[in-house]
């Protein structure tokens, strides 16, 4: 089915740009993405929560880099890190935040009919940051709820 019958038949499409944390993939929506970042000089910010690896230099603006992994608590022992991180800039009530992840992948436009939502089976914590999955070829694309997330680090 091309753009034309897609369009036609009523069926819309979004674009998601796909992330890797710790084995899982993820979507997150591309009008929420700011940049791509390779790894970073991240500064600690003393007493911030554990979630919150420190704060970062993007072009003059102050950003918070968020830890993905230690949000969704992955213990990093159970799943090796890479060597270098690479990581999603994102805005939400004004504010940069940089999702620090595993991987960054391809861009995906992923039709609006084959969207579900979120399983029973899901992971409670994947649960929590979602709302909801495409089936893809073998795997499952959780589509990441990014204000969720960045609530649930208490970022205000």
């Amino acid at each position: 089915m091309n753009d034309k019958e897609i369009h036609e038949a009523g069926l819309g499409s979004k674009d998601y740009l796909t992330i890797m944390i710790a084995g899982q993939r993820f979507g997150i929506p591309i009008l929420q993405v700011q940049d791509v970042l390779r790894d970073q000089k991240v500064t600690k910010i003393p007493l911030a929560p554990p979630e919150v690896a420190g704060s970062l230099n993007l072009r003059g603006r102050i950003v918070t880099a968020i830890d993905v992994r230690r949000s969704l608590n992955i213990k990093n022992e159970d799943i090796p890190l890479k060597k270098t991180d690479m990581s999603v800039v994102v805005e939400y009530n004004n504010e940069l935040y940089s999702l620090i992840i595993d991987n960054v992948g391809d861009v995906l436009s992923l039709r609006d009919d084959l969207f579900e939502r979120n399983p029973g089976t899901l992971d409670p914590i994947w649960k929590d940051v979602s709302v909801g999955i495409f089936q893809l070829d073998g795997e499952l694309l959780v589509v990441m709820d990014v204000p969720k997330l960045l609530d649930s680090v208490n970022v205000e």
